[in-house]
């Protein structure tokens, strides 16, 4: 039986004064205020409050790429997307605002942006993701000016927004979409479908045009009939195959061009890059020839470098996908582990959990859940766990997936971030 998703919402060098008074126990280091690293700073406190906790973390404010699709659609404001960081100051973390240049692991040591450099006796990494400038060519940073990626919350999301807003009607958004792996697969799909919900609603006479270097992607059954109802046929889906794999990118013309020839232009384009693990994980050493962190599907230690663990969007962990329920869950899971190892205890039983919800318009939710555990060193799924939206529900149906999936999403905001 496929399982429920209401289960998955239950389930010393130049070191900064108040770091080396906190006295006793074995000092970790996060790096990485999102859903993963903030998560495993909280939980480490709480299942060993002995250990010193630092997280480090330049943001002073944290705002989530889950839920920023709404944010485009105009369903929800900017700030609802914020989380700070003094809940997990309250839980005894001490927070570090600083940027991690580089990590030393023979000496075990963090240096920071700022000069001060912090000792550990273990390191956690979750720094999300980087973009791979000019693996489409002419996309750079300098174009994600012009052409938002909008993959990271932040200054993209609001540009993508204006522009969007200044679109006359009648127009065409345009979005390239990556081949896998990349942070949040049925992401740029809800982006599609909230964006046409904007649409249908203030520009009716506009389209979407989505090249996609893939000829499948997560849910895609599901968010195909959603279109259909909801939109009729503003939305255009143009698969690998189809000669979607965009290769080439011209952001002063909003034009792109894919491996056969064919030239796009839209009047607003959204190019969503391939991406690699965050800048952090290169100098820590962890990351293979991928791009990504390869793990230990037992604690997400690093398979490169013992004592560093890679969590979140940054981990190549095999069938768990990117995403910030995947995050949080490792996050729990590496703390667990970490304080049994820490404290002499047997580690627990490594069993991991996600659930991908999307919204294809307001009242209409979708989702996908699975359940992995470590073997031999690996992730694998769990047979006869994996629980997907039946295609054909009813509006009953749908609407409940909806709150289920803003329940989720208020849920573990508290959970991570919450005082």
């Amino acid at each position: 039986m496929p399982i429920s998703r209401r289960q998955w919402l239950g389930a010393a060098l130049f070191m900064p004064a108040l770091v080396r008074g906190q006295g006793g126990g074995a000092h970790v280091v996060v790096v990485g205020g999102g859903f993963g690293g903030a998560t495993a700073a909280r939980y480490l406190r709480r299942y060993a409050p002995q250990l010193r906790v630092t997280l480090v973390e330049p943001a002073r404010s944290f705002y989530t790429c889950p839920f920023s699709n709404h944010y485009l659609a105009g369903l929800r404001g900017w700030d609802s997307l914020r989380h700070g960081y003094d809940g997990l100051r309250a839980a005894g973390v001490q927070v570090v605002h600083a940027q991690a240049v580089d990590v030393n692991a023979a000496r075990r040591s963090l240096q920071l942006a700022d000069g001060n450099r912090l000792q550990w006796d273990r390191l956690v990494l979750s720094p999300g993701v980087d973009m791979c400038w000019n693996a489409l060519e002419g996309y750079d940073e300098a174009a994600a000016g012009r052409a938002p990626h909008a993959w990271k919350a932040g200054a993209q999301t609001r540009l993508l927004r204006r522009q969007l807003q200044a679109m006359a009607d009648g127009g065409t958004f345009v979005m390239v979409i990556p081949d896998n792996p990349f942070r949040c697969p049925p992401g740029p799909y809800e982006r599609a479908s909230l964006v046409a919900h904007y649409f249908k609603r203030h520009k009716p006479r506009s389209k979407i045009l989505l090249l996609d270097a893939k000829n499948n992607f997560s849910k895609k059954a599901l968010f195909l009939q959603g279109w259909k109802a909801l939109y009729g046929g503003m939305i255009e889906w143009v698969s690998l195959a189809g000669d979607g794999q965009v290769v080439r990118v011209d952001a002063a013309a909003l034009e792109v061009e894919t491996v056969f020839g064919a030239r796009h232009r839209g009047q607003v384009l959204n190019v969503i890059p391939p991406q690699k693990a965050g800048f952090i994980a290169g100098r820590a050493g962890v990351v293979d020839d991928s791009g990504w962190a390869p793990v230990r599907g037992e604690n997400f230690e690093s398979r490169q470098v013992p004592g560093i663990h890679v969590l979140g969007d940054a981990s190549l962990a095999g069938p768990m996908p990117k995403s910030g329920f995947a995050a949080n869950n490792q996050g729990k899971m590496v703390a667990a582990a970490l304080a049994a190892e820490l404290q002499g205890r047997p580690p627990p039983a490594a069993v991991y959990a996600n659930t991908c919800y999307s919204l294809v318009g307001p009242g209409y939710g979708i989702s996908v859940a699975g359940v992995y555990r470590a073997q031999e060193g690996r992730l694998v799924d769990v047979p006869h766990t994996v629980g997907i939206s039946p295609l054909d529900a009813d509006a009953a149906f749908r609407a409940a997936e909806a709150r289920h999936g803003a329940a989720w999403y208020a849920a573990i905001g508290a959970d991570i971030w919450g005082g």
